[in-house]
């Protein structure tokens, strides 16, 4: 039986109170908090375990580095991938996708070249094929969701061209909450040959993923939304689209051998991972994900539908309110708007000095709020700690609001 109560019992911050008022932290799309395991990994690591990896012989040294390369097999088993192999270590999505674009696509693509994009894209799976853009002439096209805020995979599919080299779509929406079908769209990009990137970010944290199944040629994750802390990531590549990466950063461990006419680069995933790399982060998020996997992912899921289900009743019934996506695959993430002038900053402010935290603005959502007519929202987003009472306590909140900005 899912006992919320302990769960939240595990992350010390949640005892907390702001403004005077106990901390209902609904915060969740933009960084989760983190358990208290975690907490005891992260400063064990720097107090008692502490030292660079990879190259020492002592036994600090290879007691850091069993730690941190045991994160890449808790990963793989986390995602269902194959082989640990597949698991290149990072500092999160971001960096995960900037990866792609200069070690897989910046080569193999010229002016004219395809790369499709979803609305719903968060900025960090944008920018990077802007960049091929200015840089290359790459073309970006862009596939719209409909009025629920769903994603057609036949239209994405569909904007296939003999021009297109990749797909790059979110698996869930970090302003909807919509999760997308990219199995359907891995199947039928890969039936025209075409890879297809996953920006995972969101997904992983609220749902069991498998990229095997899935069929995701890249799948990025960043640790600070998975409970674990912030500079921690990973991608998984796979393993053809791997060999046909070119090394992305020069440096420590992904070389071989140096000399002053050559260069011997490092078996992959080592050679995609240069210097120091994030050590007690990394490992912080091989316990954050542990701790996920030993509460259950499906029960995790299961939670967040039933809050989803609630929220969506409890705010349905303000006919003041408006909600941004109505998905029937939507998640328990809900971005508001309210009638009238009031911006999205005021609202969060107001809920602010009655402890609750949501986040407000475009949400490194840009196209998307154009796309919706608005330029900014209010998103409550929900997290496996959170709870009925907290969602009462969030639309107690927004009456308020109401009657302030009305």
């Amino acid at each position: 039986m899912y006992d919320v109560s302990k769960i939240r019992a595990d992350f010390p911050i949640l005892s907390r109170e702001v403004n005077n008022k106990p901390l209902v932290y609904l915060d969740n799309g933009a960084s989760a908090q983190k358990p208290q395991v975690v907490i005891d990994a992260v400063t064990r690591g720097y107090a008692e375990e502490y030292s660079n990896v990879h190259r020492g012989l002592h036994y600090l040294s290879n007691l850091a580095t069993e730690k941190y390369e045991g994160v890449r097999g808790i990963i793989a088993r986390f995602l269902g991938a194959p082989n640990e192999d597949n698991i290149i270590l990072n500092s999160g999505t971001t960096e995960g996708i900037n990866m792609v674009a200069y070690a897989w696509a910046a080569p193999r693509l010229e002016a004219g070249d395809e790369i499709i994009l979803s609305v719903m894209e968060h900025h960090a799976n944008i920018i990077p094929w802007h960049f091929l853009r200015e840089r290359q002439g790459v073309v970006i096209k862009w596939v719209d969701v409909d009025v629920n805020g769903d994603l057609d995979p036949e239209a994405v599919l569909a904007a296939i061209t003999p021009k297109t080299k990749l797909i790059a779509v979110t698996h869930m929406s970090n302003v909807l909450g919509t999760m997308v079908d990219v199995k359907t769209i891995c199947a039928g990009a890969h039936e025209k040959g075409v890879p297809v990137l996953v920006d995972g970010s969101q997904a992983t944290v609220h749902a069991p993923v498998d990229v095997a199944d899935i069929g995701a040629d890249f799948y990025a994750i960043t640790g600070h939304k998975l409970y674990g802390p912030s500079g921690s990531g990973a991608i998984y590549v796979a393993s053809e689209r791997m060999a046909e990466m070119r090394p992305f950063l020069g440096g420590g461990d992904m070389i071989r051998d140096v000399t002053r006419d050559a260069v011997t680069y490092n078996s992959a995933p080592m050679k995609f991972e240069a210097g120091t790399p994030g050590i007690v982060q990394t490992i912080g998020l091989g316990v954050a994900l542990d701790y996920m996997m030993d509460v259950g992912m499906d029960n995790i899921a299961a939670h967040e539908r039933t809050l989803r289900d609630y929220a969506n009743i409890r705010l349905s019934g303000l006919n003041w309110l408006n909600i941004q996506g109505n998905s029937e695959t939507k998640g328990a993430i809900f971005s508001l708007t309210l009638d009238g002038a009031a911006h999205a900053h005021d609202i969060s402010t107001i809920l602010d000095k009655k402890g609750i935290a949501v986040r407000a603005g475009h949400h490194c959502a840009q196209p998307l709020m154009e796309h919706l007519g608005v330029s900014a929202t209010a998103r409550a987003s929900f997290g496996m700690y959170n709870t009925t009472e907290e969602v009462d306590a969030l639309v107690a909140g927004l009456e308020l609001c109401h009657d302030l900005l009305a």
